[in-house]
């Protein structure tokens, strides 16, 4: 009686093991086949950064102090450094106030930055923090950035669009004062002076 039961309990065991084992094989194949599918998200993939610690570089990008590697924020534009707005006859630091601003999100904050593509070596990326679920986002909905006319390249983002209207109803940041927008702004320096974004900002 006890040595039929200890067999049953065996064989029982053994089918378990084989069909964790089928599942496991199983799961391995159809990961190994869509691996490569375009579109594809996985989670800690090639284009998702682990977290990082940036030091800002204008208001719109930064770079990784243990990679060197640069970030620009996906969709949106600011103030060129040194660019001015006015607010009634005074004139005032949009240029400083836009990278300010992001020093101030991003300072001794772990980053997470989803490229969505590459351009002249950089990449451009939606990035968070802890305090911010998508930092361009909340730029452009504090008035510190605008959104960049889209392109087939690059598609605006709807939310980026609607929040940039609010903003403008409520004249919120730039959107309270007369400003040149900032891509139109650096097509008037010299090469020199000019740090265009990307070729998306200049069309």
């Amino acid at each position: 009686m006890h040595l039929h039961l200890r067999s049953e309990t065996l064989l029982v065991s053994v089918l378990v093991l084989l069909t964790i084992s089928a599942s496991a094989l199983e799961g391995a194949r159809a990961q190994a086949a869509t691996a490569d599918r375009p579109g594809l998200y996985q989670p800690n993939g090639a284009l998702q950064s682990p977290p990082l610690r940036v030091e800002v570089i204008d208001g719109t990008s930064f770079r990784d102090i243990e990679t060197g590697t640069t970030y620009r924020l996906y969709g949106i534009d600011s103030c060129a450094p040194g660019q001015l707005a006015k607010l009634g006859r005074q004139p005032w630091p949009c240029g400083t106030m836009a990278t300010a601003w992001l020093v101030t999100a991003t300072l001794n904050k772990w980053i997470a930055c989803n490229t969505l593509r590459q351009a002249n070596g950089i990449n451009l990326a939606r990035c968070s923090s802890a305090d911010h679920a998508d930092i361009a986002a909340d730029m452009i909905k504090e008035g510190v950035a605008v959104t960049l006319p889209p392109t087939s390249e690059d598609p605006a983002i709807r939310a980026y669009v609607s929040s940039e209207q609010e903003a403008r109803k409520a004249y919120r940041g730039l959107w309270a004062s007369s400003f040149q927008i900032p891509w139109e702004y650096r097509a008037t320096l010299s090469p020199i002076q000019s740090v265009a974004p990307t070729a998306s900002a200049r069309q």
